[in-house]
C-alpha cells in the first residue's frame, strides 16, 4: 500500500482527546495523601506538572520519591483514576472533529501513555475506534517520556504516513518535544494537564480549543 496523500494527526489521549482533568487531580491528591501531602487544586497541577512524573512529585516533596514511594504512588494514583475514569468523556466537540478530519481524506492514531490494555477498550466504548488506523498506549512502566514511544509509533505508520505531514496534538510539554524526537510537528491545547506559559517555551503553536488545534494542524501539514 502506498502512502495517504491526506494529512496525518497523532493525537494523545489523555487531557486532549478525553477530558478528564478532575480525575486525574483527584487521583493524584489520592497519591499525595499516602505520603503525608496536601491535595493541590487544577491550577496547581497545571503549574507544576512535568515529565518524568517523579520530578512532578519532587516539586512538592522536595526531594525525587524512592523507587518505593514511586511504586506506592502510582499504584494508588492508578486505582483512584481507574475508579473516577467513569464520569469522563470525550473533550467538547472531540467527535466532529474526529469525524470531518476523516471526512476530508486524512488519517489519524492515538499515542498515549495511559497502559494500552485500558486505552483500546475505552476507545472501542466510546464509540470512535474507526476513525483511527493505529491506536496504541504504554505497554512498559509509567511516568516517562512519550519520545522513543512516538518514534515507534511514526515507524508503525511508515507505509501509509507522510512524516513531513504529521502533526502531534496534546496538552504537554512532552507531547512537542516527542513529535520533535521523531521528525513531526505539534500543536498544544491549553484545555489539558499544563498551563499556557508553561506550554508557549516549547515554542510550537499554543491554542485553547480543539477546533484551533485541528486547524492548525491542517496548516502546519500542508
Amino acid at each position: 500500500m502506498g502512502k495517504q496523500s491526506g494529512a496525518h494527526i497523532v493525537w494523545d489521549w489523555n487531557g486532549t482527546l478525553f477530558h478528564d482533568n478532575e480525575a486525574v487531580v483527584g487521583a493524584t491528591n489520592a497519591a499525595f495523601a499516602v505520603m503525608g501531602l496536601e491535595p493541590i487544586t487544577l491550577e496547581q497541577y497545571r503549574a507544576l506538572y512535568c515529565v518524568p512524573v517523579p520530578k512532578f512529585y519532587e516539586r512538592l516533596m522536595g526531594r525525587l520519591p524512592t523507587q518505593d514511594e514511586w511504586e506506592l504512588m502510582d499504584d494508588v494514583f492508578h486505582r483512584h483514576y481507574a475508579e473516577q475514569r467513569a464520569r469522563c468523556g470525550l473533550a467538547e466537540g472531540a467527535l466532529e472533529l474526529l469525524e470531518g478530519w476523516t471526512s476530508a481524506g486524512n488519517s489519524q492514531s492515538i499515542l498515549s501513555m495511559y497502559g494500552h490494555q485500558e486505552l483500546v477498550p475505552l476507545v472501542r466504548r466510546l464509540g470512535i475506534e474507526t476513525h483511527f488506523i493505529r491506536v496504541e498506549g504504554r505497554t512498559g512502566p509509567s511516568g516517562g517520556s512519550k519520545a522513543e514511544h512516538m518514534v515507534r509509533h511514526l515507524d508503525a505508520l511508515a507505509h501509509t504516513v507522510h512524516p513531513a505531514r504529521t502533526v502531534v496534538i496534546g496538552d504537554a510539554a512532552d507531547d512537542a518535544l516527542a513529535a520533535r524526537h521523531a521528525g513531526a510537528q505539534a500543536v498544544l491545547y491549553t484545555g489539558g494537564s499544563h498551563s499556557r506559559a508553561s506550554l508557549e517555551t516549547v515554542g510550537v503553536p499554543v491554542v485553547d480549543t480543539l477546533q484551533e488545534a485541528v486547524q492548525e494542524a491542517h496548516r502546519l501539514a500542508a
